[in-house]
């Protein structure tokens, strides 16, 4: 169980270690390819000048020397994907792995949970809380229940009574006489309708108007 527990880091400073180790190879093969770039287009230009000079073996001799030069530089260059593949593969593995060992520890997690809430207790739990419901139920219907005086007292008498006076206020709704009585008829001279029913009580104002109106028919 220990080795499990300490094996983990490790093996996590291992991949960390070898992927700095090759970001450090891969960064000293970058360097020399660029000198040999820097060497090869030098040999082309000595190339060009002994050209100039009439020199031809020369000129060949530094030719080869860039193909050499060239040579290398496809070499570094294979060495460099090589590193980058191997670099993709590692980041890959240890990402892998991590996911694993975070889904690892979810389950272990869950299986912790599911020891700690046992079925039979949680079917234990629910039958307590229906029995608590069910008790609960029976004292508020026992609370509920009239006792003393008003127990003696019968629904269906009450009901009958509540009918009785409920009756008994309407006979006495239709029974009362009227507050107002009906407006009288206002006399409108012939050939004039009345425009709007005159209401029973008017103002002076009104009043005074109804007689200029009245003038004025004459």
């Amino acid at each position: 169980m220990f080795n499990r527990l300490f094996g983990k880091p490790k093996q996590e400073t291992n991949a960390l270690a070898t992927l700095d180790k090759l970001n450090e190879t891969l960064e000293m093969l970058e360097k020399k390819e660029k000198v040999l770039l820097k060497k090869a287009a030098t040999e082309v230009e000595k190339a060009k000048d002994f050209s100039r000079a009439k020199n031809k073996r020369a000129a060949i001799q530094c030719l080869k020397r860039k193909r050499l030069y060239e040579q290398q530089i496809e070499q570094l260059g294979n060495f460099q994907l090589r590193i980058h593949d191997q670099m993709i593969m590692l980041e890959g593995a240890k990402a892998t792995t991590e996911t694993v060992d975070a889904l690892r520890t979810g389950a272990s997690a869950m299986k912790a949970m599911q020891k700690a809430t046992n079925i039979d207790d949680v079917d234990k739990t629910m039958d307590e809380i229906n029995e608590q419901t069910e008790n609960m139920k029976q004292i508020q219907e026992a609370l509920s229940t009239p006792i003393g005086a008003a127990a003696d007292f019968d629904e269906d008498e009450l009901e009958a009574e509540l009918e009785e006076l409920e009756g008994a206020e309407l006979e006495e709704q239709l029974l009362q006489p009227a507050t107002t009585a009906p407006a009288a008829p206002v006399q409108v001279p012939a050939g004039r309708q009345q425009a709007r029913p005159v209401p029973q009580k008017r103002t002076a104002e009104e009043d005074e108007l109804a007689a200029l109106q009245a003038e004025m028919a004459l």
